[in-house]
């Protein structure tokens, strides 16, 4: 892309930050997809101003050609929309061609969770003594416990840990701040990780993320998701990080939390969001009562079964 094309975009990526408060991951995904279209624009011959309708439209379709998936598709919209917003504000363009495109539509599915018992399988499997075992244990236990997202996760600094009062304050998307409980596991994994592990993972270095890879460099979200593969697949379950954070969720509504609290707890801005895992917990609440009540799909299944081989109708 020229250098007047990258200075657009790097003004756009800075007035996500400054102006729409939107988190340093929304930015990067934003990033990605405007400079996708800007070099498809190119192959083109053309530059942001001149697009159209069609233009956008045309890089969409070959986005979905390419296989990419309906969540992404929904970000690429969003993303080349807000876009020519911008350039509409700076007057670089008179209109916004991606103004009359339908948003994707996003089909909505039932997130993966955990059983309580799975999740115990899962966290024993980060088994070892090693400070990289005591770290991942600690770790995966406070995203299980505070229902942290990954990026939450590695972001946190120790001046936002009180051990003492048993919470954590978070921050989350658009910058917002929340203060979560944590539970008793994750404090004495926590205390364990500090006191054997991130010293040795620190090497004397004076840092202030918690969690922490060798040298003192702050651990990556591709090692967290790698790890916990491992992890996963030690324990013969298929889960990934963000799964730990559906499963506390879905395991509190099932205990009894309201879903207003469970949303303060996820710092979900909009509570239809949380509702996802209301959803959740009726499917439990049908597969349950489809296993075990006499008129059930299961026990309907076996009467058939021996209607069938009685020679019964």
């Amino acid at each position: 892309m020229s250098e007047g094309t990258e200075a657009d975009l790097q003004a756009f990526s800075d007035y996500l930050v400054a102006e729409r408060g939107l988190s340093a991951n929304t930015v990067s995904t934003y990033a990605v997809q405007v400079r996708s279209f800007l070099s498809f624009l190119a192959s083109l011959g053309k530059t942001a101003p001149q697009a159209d309708t069609a233009d956008v439209a045309a890089w969409l379709a070959r986005r979905k050609s390419e296989g990419v998936d309906p969540r992404t598709l929904g970000k690429a919209t969003s993303a080349i929309r807000g876009f020519f917003r911008f350039l509409v504000l700076e007057g670089a363009c008179v209109s916004n061609p991606a103004r009359l495109l339908d948003p994707q539509r996003q089909r909505l599915s039932i997130p993966r969770v955990l059983k309580p018992e799975e999740v115990e399988r899962l966290l024993a499997a980060c088994d070892g003594e090693t400070p990289q075992a005591i770290r991942d244990r600690a770790l995966y236990e406070l995203v299980y416990s505070c229902g942290l997202r990954v990026s939450e996760a590695t972001a946190l600094t120790l001046d936002r840990v009180a051990l003492g009062e048993r919470v954590v304050r978070v921050m989350g998307k658009g910058s917002r701040e929340r203060m979560v409980p944590i539970g008793e596991r994750a404090v004495r994994d926590l205390k364990e990780y500090l006191a054997k592990g991130r010293p040795y993972l620190a090497a004397k270095r004076r840092v202030n993320w918690v969690f922490l890879a060798r040298g003192g460099r702050r651990l990556s979200r591709g090692m967290v998701w790698k790890n916990l593969k491992s992890a996963a697949a030690r324990a013969g379950l298929d889960s990934k990080v963000h799964t730990l954070r559906h499963s506390f969720a879905t395991h509190l509504l099932q205990g009894g939390a309201d879903l207003r609290s469970v949303q303060e707890l996820l710092g979900h801005s909009d509570i239809s969001t949380t509702q996802i895992y209301t959803h959740v917990s009726q499917e439990v609440l049908k597969r349950t009562h489809e296993q075990f009540h006499p008129r059930g799909k299961t026990a309907r299944a076996e009467d058939a079964g021996t209607s069938e081989e009685a020679g019964l109708p």
